[in-house]
């Protein structure tokens, strides 16, 4: 990989194969973290999970959803989608409290989910909390001027405006209940999706990549994949904070992915961590028996942009 190009070519001739089974099995690359909490490999596949959460949810299995999406939240604990949906299962389980901390989760970490302001109002009606409930109201009606009708979410706005006001309107004994989209994306959808990021991302549209990402990330939940690209768009649009959030929640979730671990020493060879890329790259060498292009490609940053790697 140069300083500036991912893989993505090779991966995206590879990913013509893929099948959606594929892509939702375990990723098997490998590597290690480092320069990072200690993790070992989590005995459930978080992507697996989060399509099992989903089915669950669909057949009003609310407490298999509920351990399902807890499942997740062990990888990736601010995922905005996962602690949605963990949200809905509490909802089911008529465990208010719960599902309104799932969905305050999800609209910290995501400020624009329509989805997550919408149950979280309901909810907040439901428990009594009238001024919360209004404040994320008020939320949903900037995001709603802002939009000006022009955005993807526009009608989605117009009806969670619409839902949040009649249940601030009903009377205290009224049953709330909504029909939020529920992000039931598909896995068709999703692959579709990543082959499209894959294309941005070799293109250079990180902007674009992003949006793309998120919404496999919406049918897969934490992929390591997924979480490794959205991490190498964010690092190049400058955000390296959240970048390294990503490569975390990617090597939580396959702490042996090769290119997770590449990608993340890289990044903190451009943060000036030399010694924090140099244990990357260790670990990578441990890894790879017979040697492989990640650990190359890590050792040649090292050399450029720090120290000659030993």
């Amino acid at each position: 990989m140069s300083a500036t190009f991912p893989r993505a070519a090779l991966a995206a001739t590879c990913l013509i194969l893929l099948t959606t089974s594929t892509l939702v099995s375990a990723n098997n690359n490998g590597g290690s973290m480092s320069s990072a909490p200690s993790m070992s490999t989590p005995d459930f596949d978080a992507a697996t999970e989060y399509r099992n959460g989903i089915e669950a949810l669909k057949a009003n299995k609310f407490a298999d959803a509920k351990k399902a999406f807890g499942n997740v939240l062990q990888v990736a604990s601010t995922d905005a989608n996962a602690n949605f949906l963990a949200g809905l299962a509490d909802a089911g389980l008529n465990d208010l409290k719960s599902a309104a901390k799932h969905y305050e989760r999800a609209t910290k970490a995501n400020s624009k989910m329509v989805d997550a302001h919408q149950e979280l109002a309901v909810t907040y009606v439901k428990l009594g909390q009238r001024d919360k409930a209004q404040a994320e109201l008020t939320k949903l009606q900037k995001l709603d001027t802002d939009c000006a009708g022009k955005c993807e979410d526009a009608s989605k706005l117009k009806d969670a405006v619409t839902a949040v006001q009649a249940a601030l309107a009903a009377p205290p004994q009224a049953r709330l209940d909504t029909t939020p989209p529920l992000l039931f994306a598909s896995a068709d959808g999703g692959d579709h999706a990543y082959l499209e990021a894959v294309g941005l991302i070799n293109e250079h549209r990180y902007a674009q990549a992003l949006v793309s990402l998120q919404h496999a990330r919406a049918a897969f939940g934490a992929h390591p994949d997924i979480l490794t690209y959205l991490g190498f768009a964010n690092r190049k649009l400058g955000h390296y904070d959240l970048a390294e959030s990503y490569y975390r929640q990617a090597l939580a979730a396959e702490p042996k992915h090769k290119q997770a671990t590449e990608y993340y020493g890289e990044l903190l060879v451009e943060r000036g961590n030399i010694a924090g890329a140099k244990v990357l790259l260790a670990k990578l060498d441990a890894m790879c028996t017979f040697g492989c292009f990640e650990a190359d490609e890590l050792r040649q940053w090292i050399a450029v942009k720090g120290q000659p790697a030993s």
